[in-house]
């Protein structure tokens, strides 16, 4: 079953609304819950009525629509099927833009009924917004909340509504949010006319060279709008920051960690508050006396605590992602809890040193150095739908693929705490951007769409004091994340200088100071001299031998989705092959492709035979998806320490239907480069060089190894040409030339080069690895594999339990590979895909008369029945039930 994308994130919405996350905090039913039903919203030109009276009871409410909160406007309106979706076809183009029909157009209020007792006995309630974009005032049962106007997409707010609860208990809140101003010129440009960064708000809606324009400029209630229960004595911004001393080795046997405790301590009350603030960690206690004048706030430091034989959490592929649980609660007068908090945090220390010999920065986590493989990150969705599941998925993916880092770009947004959690999970730093962009913020003249020059565009945006303090709350909200290890200035350029010196040299120090921060993406404190790129298709042998910038913050290729993802938003009569007009010297390309961002191919296509149609198109393009990201992962794993410390893909994943640059769809559907990427990714891999035709094993591992390592050549006509083996001692952190392996290419498939050949790579032992290279003729072509004979495999799959199948794929042919098989796990009625679901391995490749299993997990829906279908280069299509345990 096709997942229904609209529809499943609001549902998801919904159904795990129970599931809140709040200063990294989880707390009771009674003390937070979230107001994320019963919303309403109307544009606001169509009520002439203030806030204070909109927010009474008595005001009627019969026109407004349902609303969804968190989202944006263009999510209310797709909701209510008042526009169509602008992930499909040009439907985008039928939406009005904000730019044209001006900023009342989508400015609009939104309210909620809610139940919550007017307060007693001490009580007081708040109401929190983690998110809105850009500005808004906000009104409670007739009264204005806020004194001043709201004005920053990246800053929480926090009232004291306790006064101005209704007496009944039945509350009405009532926002109005306005668009960003001004609102940005979409015209073609990266980030339109660059004037939307005059705001504090998401750079990418006015577009960008891999997304449209988003209408409304994500005007809306964007993030969750809680409400929160205390006594007089609030807590909130606790900050842990772990010390973890020496060069640590994973294992249970550690020696001694700090843990250092601070917290910020509201008095609401009109009297001195005598209390203890105390936090439990690993079933001890830490507790310190608090006193504190009515009305105030003060930042309160426990005693350091050591924790003995600490759990230590260590990035993806180094070691296991272990987390504490620590419950901190102020008591005042010694026995009435008055606020209490849950969080998690992880036992690392983060640093960067600077390595000589590569110039560029080397991440060390727990005094290891951490060799950093790692993809960008835009954001999940155009219209902001955000949900912890679809989280969880996109960070699993990029753990499958063998990735320890992602950067989020700084076109975008600070990313919610709920995609950290997912980080923190499964072991993936963070490199956060701030809100500045090299195109919007004035790196580049560019007078063809800006419409100011560069020393305007550098001062971007007009409020350098409200810029700080977002900032500051965006650092409380995230610093105890152990997967956030980078903050950056911004992307490709730093920001304002009255804004970068208070950031750099107070607000980090001061409030986190445990990570590494650089001014920009690629600045030289990252990598001497660097720049980024490139970002187009390159032969396979480019990865190997042009060198980059010791830390390249960017760089990247091609990456359509497959057959079945291009049918989700390309109508049928534009599904048309790209070919190149030879009388034009130029690519024909559908308007449709053009519209949806396609990055060119160019004659990578062709190598493979020219393409008969869409269908074998997208196929012939998934090996080239391979091949490529393989290619880039393998080619700076083999330079590591040499010629590198880190790559970082450009980049994994787009918010919208775009065809370019994506390991999955928007719908999180994978494509070939995911399992490129996870190819030449690996912890332990041996590879190809295509440059010196030498074998090579890498290894991220802390310890040496021993293992047999085997090669072979396998053509259309004979099982193997050549198979040999050799024992090795794989060093660690270390890539190896394994010299004892000696495959005589030339002589070996002289005779058959015209045909091509695959090369077939294994590591066997404790930790084992197989890698199979389709090799080209001399003249540089793939055709011979469009006339590789039929292999004759048999599938099978079984569930291990209900959110786990394994499949086994046996090849019986006596000579030909089956070669490049896609696994799908689909609806049986409908015979679209489940997703999201992982593979542990797909487009796999199985040797003549040998055998493969591909591990699927997945999470059951309700009436839908799952089975696999199986399709390769050179095997038909099949689809198999799956046996009951």
């Amino acid at each position: 079953m096709t997942w229904k994308y609209n529809d499943t994130i609001l549902r998801y919405g919904r159904v795990l609304a129970f599931l809140l996350l709040f200063f990294n905090v989880t707390l009771s039913a009674q003390q937070q819950y979230e107001l994320n039903t019963g919303w309403k919203c109307i544009r606001a030109s169509s009520v002439n009525k203030t806030g204070e009276e909109i927010s009474k009871h008595s005001f009627s409410l019969k026109d407004w629509m349902p609303a969804v909160v968190p989202g944006t406007v263009l999510t209310s309106l797709l909701y209510n099927k008042l526009i169509p979706d602008p992930f499909y076809g040009m439907n985008n183009e039928q939406i009005p833009d904000i730019y044209k029909v001006g900023r009342d157009y989508y400015t609009c209020w939104f309210t909620d009924d809610f139940t919550e007792k007017f307060a007693a006995n001490g009580e007081h309630v708040w109401l929190q917004f983690r998110g809105v974009n850009n500005s808004c005032n906000v009104f409670l049962n007739g009264h204005k909340v806020n004194s001043a106007q709201y004005k920053s997409m990246y800053q929480r707010q926090e009232y004291d509504i306790t006064s101005f609860l209704a007496k009944d208990g039945h509350n009405r809140l009532a926002v109005i949010v306005y668009p960003p101003d001004p609102v940005g010129n979409p015209n073609g440009g990266q980030g339109g006319d660059g004037t939307i960064a005059h705001s504090l708000t998401n750079q990418y809606v006015t577009g960008w060279d891999w997304i449209q324009p988003v209408r409304d400029r994500n005007t809306g209630i964007w993030d969750k709008v809680f409400i929160k229960k205390t006594k007089e004595a609030a807590i909130a911004n606790t900050h842990v920051v772990t010390s973890v001393p020496g060069k640590r080795l994973p294992g249970d046997k550690q020696g001694p960690a700090t843990i250092k405790v601070t917290t910020e301590v509201t008095n609401a009350s009109d009297r001195d508050i005598h209390g203890l603030l105390t936090y439990d960690v690993a079933g001890q206690k830490v507790s310190v006396n608090v006193t504190l004048p009515p009305h105030s706030k003060q930042l309160i430091s426990f005693p350091d605590y050591t924790l003995k034989e600490p759990k230590l959490w260590w990035p993806n592929g180094y070691g296991k992602q272990n987390l504490y649980d620590l419950s901190l609660k102020i008591l005042v007068n010694d026995t009435m809890a008055s606020d209490e908090e849950q969080l998690k945090f992880g036992v690392r220390e983060v640093k960067g040193v600077w390595n000589t010999h590569t110039q560029s920065r080397e991440i060390q986590v727990n005094g290891q150095k951490i060799f950093i493989k790692g993809g960008n990150r835009i954001l999940s969705d155009e219209m902001l739908r955000f949900s912890p599941e679809r989280y969880d998925a996109e960070v699993r993916y990029h753990r499958d693929m063998n990735l320890n880092l992602i950067r989020v770009w700084g076109g975008g947004i600070t990313e919610r705490p709920e995609f950290y959690d997912a980080c923190d999970k499964y072991g993936l730093l963070v490199m956060q951007d701030f809100w500045v962009s090299g195109d919007c913020n004035g790196r580049w003249g560019d007078d063809t769409f800006k419409l100011e020059d560069t020393i305007a565009r550098r001062n971007y945006p007009d409020d350098h004091r409200l810029f700080v303090t977002s900032l500051a709350d965006q650092i409380k909200m995230l610093r105890n994340h152990p997967s956030l290890a980078i903050w950056c200035g911004g992307n490709e350029m730093r920001p304002p200088a009255d804004v970068l010196v208070p950031l750099r040299d107070s607000l980090l120090p001061q409030l986190d100071g445990t990570r590494i921060f650089f001014e920009y993406s690629n600045d030289d404190g990252m990598s001497y001299q660097a720049s980024d790129g490139p970002y187009t298709i390159q032969p396979d042998s480019f990865f190997w031998s042009h060198r980059s910038y010791g830390f390249n913050s960017e760089v990247g290729s091609v990456g359509i989705g497959d057959y079945e993802s291009l049918q989700r938003f390309i109508p049928d009569q534009n599904m048309v092959v790209p070919w190149y007009d030879t009388s034009a010297h130029k690519w024909q390309i559908d308007s449709m492709w053009k519209y949806h961002k396609y990055s060119g191919y160019d004659s990578a296509i062709e190598a493979y035979g020219h393409p008969k149609d869409v269908r074998d198109f997208a196929m012939k393009a998934q090996l080239v998806n391979y091949n490529q990201y393989r290619a880039l992962m393998e080619g700076a794993s083999a330079h590591m320490w040499d010629w590198y410390t880190g790559i970082i893909e450009w980049k994994t994943q787009n918010p919208w239907t775009a065809m370019v640059g994506q390991m999955y769809d928007v719908y999180l559907d994978p494509n070939a480069c995911m399992y490129g990427m996870q190819e030449g990714a690996k912890p332990l891999h041996i590879m190809y060089d295509p440059v010196d035709k030498s074998i090579l094993v890498v290894s991220n591992l802390f310890d040496s190894i021993t293992a047999d390592i085997y090669g072979g050549i396998c053509t259309s006509t004979d099982k193997y040409l050549f198979a040999g083996h050799s024992l090795v001692v794989i060093p660690p952190q270390k890539c190896t030339e394994i010299t004892q392996l000696k495959i005589p290419f030339d002589a070996l498939i002289k005779q058959n080069r015209a045909n091509g050949a695959f090369l077939v790579l294994y590591i066997s032992g404790g930790k084992s690895d197989e890698n199979i290279y389709a090799l080209p003729s001399v003249d540089g072509s793939y055709r011979w594999l469009s006339e590789l004979h039929t292999a004759t495999s048999v599938a099978f799959a079984h569930y291990i339990d209900d959110n786990t199948i394994k499949v086994t794929i046996a090849n019986r042919a006596s000579y030909t590979m089956s070669f490049f098989n896609r696994i799908s796990l689909v609806d049986k009625n409908t015979k679209g895909r489940i997703l999201p679901a992982f593979y542990n391995n797909n487009y796999i490749s199985v040797t003549p008369g040998g055998g493969s299993s591909v591990i699927i997990s997945f999470t059951p829906q309700k009436g839908v029945d799952p089975m696999v279908c199986i399709e390769g280069w050179n095997v038909p299509k099949q689809c198999i039930e799956i046996k009951k345990r």
